[in-house]
């Protein structure tokens, strides 16, 4: 029988991802309340939202926020002081893996493969190309491939300047050609593999979100020891960051490279969605565990770093 808790979801928020968050947090809420729980929403986008939290006295925190502050450290350091037990990563780990170059600098110095990248002022970025193109262009610390692009022969960057919203500096990114996977992690259990193939150039936030926009191969078939590499490439990433909860790595894969150069992960997200369209329900369904259930581990995962 499943201890009955009060659970406090944390949905919503400040960020660019905030409409995607209220998503995750409508199924979760859901899933919780079915579960038996009691629970309650908060919203950090309202300013009292800390002392309506602790006056609720949650035994634990589902912290259902994308993108900042809720995925980069800083809510979970607010929960560290307030010593409430939270899913996902710790406030470390989350810095981290929100940070694409830190990520990526991890990543290298442990032989894992990620494409080259380099952090740059947008003046410096008009001045001259970092890779030959296509490249691609992403904000240091976003999620939902919110701002990403891909730089095309014929693109101008004087005017994605203009429209450009997430600060002067930014990572470029060489571009690997090939097949879009990514793998989700339950702690240090990676459940399989998936395929995305996007109706667009490449997976972007709209194919991620609208239905309809991309197809997932749940499972996917790939020649070789590929689907084993990509499943241990993922674990290993996770354990660098020291990603505790669930997880999810996202790669490419270029069939036209050989091994080990044929697979490059891109990078870790920590606070996987959990909405109708996302691969983490996905891939728990694929390995019979259903959304329900997925919920009710990622609580029984909560933990505060300063309780060791």
């Amino acid at each position: 029988m499943k201890e009955i808790r009060r659970v406090a979801l944390l949905m919503g928020g400040t960020s660019a991802e905030r409409e995607v968050s209220l998503v995750s947090g409508e199924a979760c809420l859901t899933a919780l309340c079915a579960l038996g729980h009691e629970v309650c929403a908060f919203d950090p986008k309202e300013g009292s939202w800390i002392s309506a939290l602790q006056a609720f006295a949650p035994t634990v925190v589902m912290n259902a926020l994308h993108g900042t502050p809720g995925e980069d450290g800083t809510i979970q350091g607010v929960l560290e002081l307030l010593r409430i037990p939270y899913t996902h990563c710790g406030v470390l780990t989350s810095s981290l893996a929100m940070d694409k170059a830190l990520s990526k600098v991890l990543f290298r110095a442990a032989g894992v493969p990620t494409p080259s990248g380099q952090v740059l002022s947008w003046e410096a970025l008009l001045l001259k190309d970092p890779f030959p193109r296509p490249f691609v262009l992403k904000p240091l610390r976003e999620g939902s491939s919110l701002g990403v692009y891909m730089i095309e022969k014929e693109t101008d960057l004087s005017a994605l300047r203009k429209k450009w919203s997430f600060g002067e500096r930014l990572l470029t990114e060489e571009y690997i050609p090939g097949r879009e996977l990514t793998v989700c992690l339950l702690g240090e259990k990676a459940l399989c593999v998936t395929e995305i193939v996007s109706k667009g150039s490449f997976y972007d936030y709209d194919a991620k979100y609208v239905e309809g926009l991309s197809k997932h191969f749940v499972h996917v078939s790939l020649p070789g020891d590929v689907y084993q590499r990509a499943l241990d490439c993922a674990v290993r990433a996770s354990q660098i960051l020291q990603c505790r909860g669930a997880a999810r790595a996202d790669m490419r894969y270029n069939p036209q490279m050989p091994a080990p150069h044929d697979l490059y992960v891109l990078e870790i997200n920590t606070q996987p969605g959990l909405t109708p369209t996302s691969l983490l329900p996905e891939q728990a369904h694929y390995a019979g565990i259903s959304f329900q259930d997925l919920i009710q581990w990622m609580l029984e995962q909560a933990q505060c770093d300063c309780d060791g």
